[in-house]
């Protein structure tokens, strides 16, 4: 039976706290070799400190960080930066203005000056800037300077890497080509990768592993697919894309809506719940003579509600509903294009086997 393999990088219960106030409270993390896991959230939640913890810039109050097995932080004591075998790339790059693209990268590096030479053109190389080592950061596009930047951070041979939005600065169109060839590199040299980002596609985009942090902790973590699909509360399920809400009370297992009957088994009588659903899975059908489909189990009863504003968003159209029942909004999309005029009725049906059912906020913050 193979030994399980120690995390490259591990974090235990960390505390960072301003003025009395944590904002990191009880982290606890691992990165194994090779993996990309991405910390995801809100500004403001304690990412970037957290990944300045990890980095040495800045000292925790409490908990324990350790790479590849070896305590290299406790109790507020630990190795400086430049002992860690920890490479950074931030938003800004960062890139020595007075120093050439060969000098930049080689900054970090010492020992003799050919082996320094020898790992500076590889590294340019594989970034596809072989032949940009006499140039300098100003005559470089963008894109070009978060190659140099790689570059630097991976001249060292970093065990791990850590990456505070690294890739915002960058035009659209050249974002995902860079990441992923940055994302390519860093698994091609095994290094653990934490991420910082606060844009969901980002994160499912680049990560094995996501943990969405809120308010200096982490309140769920797993694979994109799973924390996209098993969200732990509204909030969670909301980071990711447009939600509507129902509300309404629980009644021998089942609350009652104008959507018709939700089965919510596990919730006491008299309980009152949100039935939380994306607008993907929004059925809409066609007024008929001011009637709607009849009720199906699959999708429940229909509703009516008038349109408000429909807006193409290029592989697909929004459209926002006012209820006819209760005056609330509710928000649809649909495939390609579809824009009927603002005014119209037509009739909104619920996939029963896309909701989520999560306690009611007022109630979830007494439990919390």
């Amino acid at each position: 039976m193979p030994e399980p393999t120690v995390p490259r990088l591990e974090i235990s219960k960390l505390t960072r706290r301003y003025g009395g106030r944590a904002v990191v409270e009880d982290l606890s993390l691992s990165v194994p070799p090779g993996q990309v896991t991405c910390l995801l959230g809100p500004s403001g939640c304690g990412k970037s400190t957290t990944l300045r913890m990890v980095a040495g810039v800045e000292t925790p109050d409490a908990g324990e960080i350790r790479v590849d097995g070896e305590l290299i932080c406790a109790n507020g004591q630990g190795l400086p930066p430049e002992q860690r075998r920890i490479g950074l790339m931030f938003q800004d790059f960062a890139l020595f203005p007075h120093l050439s693209v060969a000098d930049n990268v080689a900054f970090g590096l010492s020992g003799a000056k050919d082996a320094q030479g020898r790992r500076v053109a590889e590294l340019l190389e594989r970034v596809g800037l072989g032949q940009y080592g006499a140039k300098y950061p100003h005559e470089l596009s963008g894109g070009e300077q978060q190659r140099v930047a790689l570059a630097r951070a991976l001249a060292p041979n970093p065990s791990i890497m850590l990456m505070d939005e690294p890739f915002s600065g960058l035009d659209n169109r050249l974002r995902d080509g860079i990441r992923d060839e940055t994302i390519d590199i860093l698994r091609e040299q095994g290094a653990a990768v934490l991420l910082v980002t606060h844009e969901p596609e980002e994160a499912m985009r680049m990560a094995d592993e996501i943990a969405l942090m809120r308010a200096g902790r982490i309140v769920q973590k797993g694979a994109p697919y799973n924390i996209y699909n098993a969200p732990v509360d509204r909030d969670c399920m909301a980071f990711f894309s447009d939600v509507n809400v129902l509300t309404g009370r629980v009644h021998g297992a089942l609350t009652e809506t104008a959507f018709g009957q939700f089965f919510t088994p596990g919730v006491p009588d008299g309980d009152e719940v949100e039935i939380v659903i994306r607008p993907q899975h929004i059925k809409i059908d066609f007024d008929r003579n001011g009637r709607g489909p009849n009720p199906t189990m699959a999708e429940g009863t229909a509703v009516r509600g008038v349109v408000q504003r429909a807006r193409f968003m290029g592989n697909e159209s929004l459209v926002e509903f006012r209820m006819d029942h209760d005056g609330s909004l509710m928000r649809a999309t649909v495939p390609n294009v579809f824009l009927p005029n603002p005014g119209n009725a037509l009739w909104l049906m619920i996939r029963r086997d896309k909701c989520f059912l999560f306690p009611k906020r007022d109630l979830q913050s007494r439990i919390e």
